[in-house]
């Protein structure tokens, strides 16, 4: 006897989109063919790339019209929105921004990573503070001459 399997529905974009509104998400157009999702002050852009796959842009705070990312300066993690505009992040906002990403790749059905799962990562890190710290001086570090090499 021969068993046939079943095969898996692949979800159209339209349905991974409606599939939000039940995880307390709202939807709306974007330019370019994307869908701005947010919940709670928190949003992502979302784009259709054909035949349901798509493009998660990275989520963050709503700062007026634009989507400040997570910027990680070392010291502290802030938002920092396109125009420049930077506000600092707080505890209770990084928890929110996490269950936001965690709950958008389930609503669209998308695979969570273990590392992305442990907490809020930031795709920019700014560690040194003290920007060219170095240009002025004469001989850099790692520009000096060995005594061997002379």
């Amino acid at each position: 006897m021969f068993f046939r399997r079943e095969k898996p529905h692949q979800s159209t974009f339209e349905e991974r989109i409606a599939n939000l509104k039940q995880f307390g998400f709202t939807t709306q157009s974007a330019p370019a063919g994307q869908v701005l999702v947010t919940r709670k002050g928190f949003g992502a852009l979302v784009e259709h790339k054909g035949e349901g796959n798509l493009k998660l842009g990275k989520a963050g705070l709503i700062a007026g019209a634009e989507i400040a990312e997570l910027v990680n300066a070392g010291y502290q993690q802030f938002f920092v929105a396109p125009s420049g505009r930077e506000l600092p992040a707080l505890a209770s906002q990084l928890k929110a921004l996490h269950d936001f990403d965690e709950d958008l790749r389930e609503g669209l059905g998308l695979t969570s990573l273990y590392n992305l799962s442990l907490g809020t990562t930031s795709g920019e890190h700014l560690y040194d503070r003290v920007e060219d710290r170095d240009e002025h001086s004469r001989v850099r570090p790692w520009e000096k001459k060995s005594a061997a090499g002379v």
